[in-house]
Formats: structure tokens, C-alpha cells, sequence
């Protein structure tokens, strides 16, 4: 019963220490740096433009097609 008990002494004083020193190791001596802000240079909406013509394009594909069908009645 003695040895658990020193057991538990032993463990939580090394609990506290290292929670006392860890942190200190960490230590930073200036706040990181803020993150740059979004540059939106006008790419997104080209793409975003360039793939609505695309899909027009492979709908007026597909009508097209399916209209060029010839009829055999």
C-alpha cells in the first residue's frame, strides 16, 4: 500500500513539472504572423465563366445531335 502511494506522489510530481515546464520550452517571443489576405485577381470568375460556356457548349452539343436524328417512319 506504501509503494502505491508513493507511486502516485512520484507520478504527479512529475506531472506538474512537466506541466509547469513544457510550456516555457514553447515559449514564442512574438505572436505569429496574421495570414495574408485573400487576393482574388479575377481567375475564379474566368474559370467559373469558362465552365458555363462549356456546359452550354455540351448541351447545344447534345440537342444538336439528337435532332440530327433522321426520322424513319
Amino acid at each position: 500500500m506504501a509503494i502505491s502511494k508513493v507511486s502516485f506522489a512520484v507520478a504527479a510530481t512529475f506531472a506538474l513539472v512537466f506541466a509547469i515546464v513544457l510550456p516555457a520550452v514553447h515559449g514564442h517571443s512574438m505572436p505569429p504572423a496574421p495570414a495574408p489576405a485573400p487576393a482574388s485577381d479575377g481567375t475564379t470568375i474566368d474559370q467559373g465563366i469558362a465552365c458555363v460556356l462549356m456546359l452550354l457548349a455540351l448541351v447545344l452539343t447534345y440537342i444538336i445531335h439528337t435532332l440530327d436524328l433522321p426520322f424513319n417512319f
